[in-house]
């Protein structure tokens, strides 16, 4: 018989080639996010960053082995008692990873073990990774804050009220003043400014079958921007804890309208009482620190002092920011809108205003205020713009799909 020609052996991939180096990276994550011990099964042992890295996540999330459990289990996990060590976790947690992770390890830090108290000290506040959710537990400690620790609070919200600023002016204010002007209809407009839909809408009457065309008898345009206040915007925002974030976005755009000259722009807090932050719009740092997170909620009341400050029912926008759940007396909130819609103004129902994701709400109410034809809905701040404007236009609001 002829001899078979032998076939080489497949090597293995060795230590080097990229299947390997491959493996080892997943055996790497998922021991971090395991935690260790003998029960992650992974057998792998982490050195120098690595091992950094995970005494960082350890101190919030927990350890692996011995009678802690897995990670997650809170006896096995903390920062303990002093502002040092817990300015230093954070300085290391800056080190080993990305901005947005760092935020959620704070905000769960904070959440997990307790860590609110220590966030009056300067020594934390100065170590801190500024965001929104921050701002939103500073201001649920303003009261008991020492005068010490104020004015390094107040420049942590500085920092993330001009950073919000920054992102969402520019939009905001080109896309209302884009809507003002086309809600001014002008009947003698400049050719540059006729509005052709609704020009050609009005004049279908002056149709000539026998040319194919439209005597344009009226012709109806844009306005033209101008110093004259076009539209009042009512800003009514729940203080109550879980609308922290949505506090902060709505200070930062109240200011934002409050800028545009044609728009007159009042903004109202409230839980169980209601506070008008009006006169503090030029600075969304000072509405921040005039709100008080935390009590009941009185949604009736606060649309009671709402509607005391109505004078052009056809030209206002009212815009209640509030997850519904109402303390005060439902029917006469219901009423409430009923006559503000019957009245002429454009009522604006959000049930939050944040990148939070779905709220928790009362669908109850929500589902009252939708037969009103008032539809209640979760907005995150880059549609927020969106939505101002097609009210200010008197359109159907731009409601997200669920």
């Amino acid at each position: 018989m002829p001899e078979s020609t032998p076939t080489a052996p497949t090597p293995a991939p060795g230590p080097t080639t990229p299947v390997r180096a491959d493996a080892d990276e997943r055996l790497r994550r998922w021991r971090l996010v395991l935690g260790g011990g003998p029960a992650d099964g992974t057998g792998c042992e982490l050195a120098g960053r690595d091992a950094a890295m995970d005494r960082t996540l350890t101190a919030v999330y927990g350890g692996g082995g011995g009678a802690g459990g897995s990670r997650g289990s809170e006896r096995s996990a903390g920062l303990g008692g002093s502002a040092p060590q817990v300015a230093r976790w954070l300085g290391d947690i800056r080190t080993y990873f990305p901005s947005s992770v760092v935020q959620v390890m704070q905000r769960d830090a904070i959440d997990r073990l307790g860590l609110s108290a220590l966030l009056l000290e300067p020594e934390m506040l100065e170590a801190v990774e500024a965001d929104v959710h921050l701002v939103g537990t500073l201001l649920s400690l303003n009261k008991a804050m020492p005068e010490t620790t104020k004015e390094t609070a107040r420049a942590v919200v500085r920092k993330v009220v001009d950073d919000l600023e920054k992102r969402l002016a520019t939009k905001t204010r080109a896309t209302l003043t884009g809507a003002l002007d086309r809600s001014a209809k002008v009947n003698r407009p400049r050719h540059r400014d006729i509005d052709w839909n609704r020009t050609i809408h009005a004049n279908l009457k002056h149709y000539l079958p026998e040319h194919g065309t439209i005597v344009p008898e009226r012709l109806i345009g844009y306005g033209r921007a101008d110093r004259a206040v076009k539209k009042d915007v009512v800003l009514c925002i729940d203080q109550s804890g879980s609308m922290a974030a949505s506090v902060v976005y709505a200070s930062v755009f109240g200011a934002v309208l409050a800028s545009m000259r044609s728009i007159a722009t009042k903004l109202v807090v409230f839980d169980t009482a209601v506070v008008d932050l009006t006169e503090q719009l030029d600075d969304p740092v000072d509405v921040l620190f005039g709100t008080q997170l935390g009590g009941g909620t009185d949604i009736n009341r606060a649309l009671a002092y709402c509607q005391s400050l109505i004078t052009r029912p056809a030209d206002t926008v009212v815009v209640l920011i509030s997850d519904l759940y109402e303390g005060g007396i439902r029917d006469e909130m219901l009423k409430r809108v009923a006559a503000m819609k019957a009245s002429g103004v454009q009522f604006v129902a959000l049930l939050a205003l944040s990148d939070e994701g779905a709220p928790a709400y009362d669908h109850e109410h929500a589902a009252a205020l939708a037969a009103l034809d008032a539809p209640a809905f979760a907005c995150t701040p880059d549609l927020f713009p969106e939505v101002m404007a097609a009210a200010i236009e008197k359109r159907p609001l731009p409601v997200p799909e669920k």
